[in-house]
C-alpha cells in the first residue's frame, strides 16, 4: 500500500525538478529504432524450411528495422525515417512491395490537435490530414532506466489504422476454401500497447503515433513492433525547423484506409489467381 504514495511523490518530483530547464523556444531531438517481427506462416510459409526462413527474414531486416529521428518542441513534432544506403544485394527499403507501405514524416500538433503524414502507396503521393486521436492511456507505477532517464509505464489499448503489410496473406494451396479463408484475413482489430515515458523531458511528444503522456515517450511496445529510444540531444545549437508535409493528394484517414483497403482486395484477388489457376490463362 505504500509503494503507489511513493511512486507517485517520485513522479512529481522529477516533473517539477525537470520543468524549469524548458524554456518557451525549447526544442529537442530524439532518436529511435524500429523492430517487427513478422510470422512467415501468415505468408504461406508453413512448409518452409528455418533456412529459408532465416534467408527471407534477413532481406526483409532493411525493411523490419528502421531508424527514426522526432524533432520537437512542446506543441509540435516531425517523426522522420533516416535515409541510409542499402548494401549490395540487399532487398526491402523503399523499393518493391514493401516500400508501398513505409510511410513519410508525420507532423503531429498536440494544441492544435492535428497530424499531417506524407504517404506514398504504390507510387502515388498522398497527404494524410485528419484530428489527432487521443489515447486512453491507463498510468502505471512501474519504472525503469532507459539511459539516463526514469521512466514510468502506460499502457493503451487501441484500434489500427490503415493497412498493415501483415495483412496480406498469399493462397495456401488448399483449393477454394482455404482462398476464401485467406482473402478475408485482416489485421487485429485492437492492439495492445506499453508505453515507456520519462517526465524528466515534460513534453506530450512521443514516436509515430503515439503521445499524450506527461512526459516523453522513450520505448513502445504494440503488436510486434518495438520501437525505443538511444539517444536524446535538449536544446541544440541549431534548431531545426518544423514544417508540415505539404505534398501529395489530401485525404482523411479513413479514406486513405479505404483506398488502400480496396487496394490490397485487388492484389488478394490477383496472387489467389495467379497461384491456384494458372496465372489467368482462362480470361478471355
Amino acid at each position: 500500500m505504500k509503494k503507489l504514495p511513493l511512486k507517485i511523490a517520485l513522479l512529481f518530483t522529477v516533473f517539477m525538478a525537470s520543468t524549469s530547464l524548458f524554456a518557451q523556444d525549447f526544442q529537442g531531438k530524439a532518436y529511435y529504432m524500429s523492430k517487427t517481427t513478422v510470422d512467415l506462416d501468415q505468408f504461406g510459409g508453413q512448409d518452409m524450411s528455418a533456412e529459408r526462413k532465416k534467408q527471407i527474414q534477413e532481406r526483409m531486416k532493411s525493411f523490419l528495422e528502421k531508424e527514426y529521428t522526432l524533432t520537437f518542441t512542446k506543441s509540435e513534432s516531425i517523426y522522420k525515417e533516416e535515409e541510409k544506403l542499402e548494401a549490395p544485394g540487399a532487398g526491402g527499403g523503399r523499393r518493391g512491395f514493401g516500400g508501398s507501405f513505409t510511410g513519410g514524416p508525420k507532423y503531429k500538433n498536440v494544441q492544435t490537435k492535428e497530424v499531417i503524414q506524407n504517404q506514398e502507396f504504390f507510387g502515388k503521393q498522398f497527404l494524410i490530414k485528419d484530428d489527432l486521436k487521443n489515447l486512453e492511456w491507463v498510468m502505471g507505477t512501474e519504472t525503469k532506466k532507459i539511459g539516463q532517464y526514469t521512466c514510468f509505464k502506460a499502457t493503451a489499448t487501441i484500434v489500427p489504422t490503415g493497412v498493415d503489410f501483415r495483412s496480406f496473406r498469399g493462397p495456401r494451396g488448399g483449393g477454394d476454401k482455404d482462398k476464401k479463408k485467406d482473402s478475408t484475413a485482416t489485421a487485429p482489430k485492437t492492439i495492445d500497447v506499453v508505453a515507456w515515458y520519462s517526465p524528466q523531458i515534460p513534453v506530450n511528444q512521443g514516436p509515430d503515433d503515439y503521445w499524450g503522456l506527461p512526459g516523453l515517450i522513450l520505448e513502445v511496445n504494440a503488436d510486434r513492433t518495438t520501437i525505443l529510444c538511444t539517444k536524446i540531444v535538449l536544446n541544440p545549437a541549431e534548431k531545426e525547423t518544423i514544417d508540415k508535409p505539404k505534398k501529395g493528394e489530401e485525404v482523411t484517414q479513413a479514406e486513405y484506409t479505404e483506398i488502400t483497403t480496396k487496394k490490397m482486395e485487388e492484389m488478394r484477388e490477383m496472387y489467389g489467381g495467379r497461384n491456384g489457376r494458372g496465372g489467368g490463362r482462362g480470361r478471355n
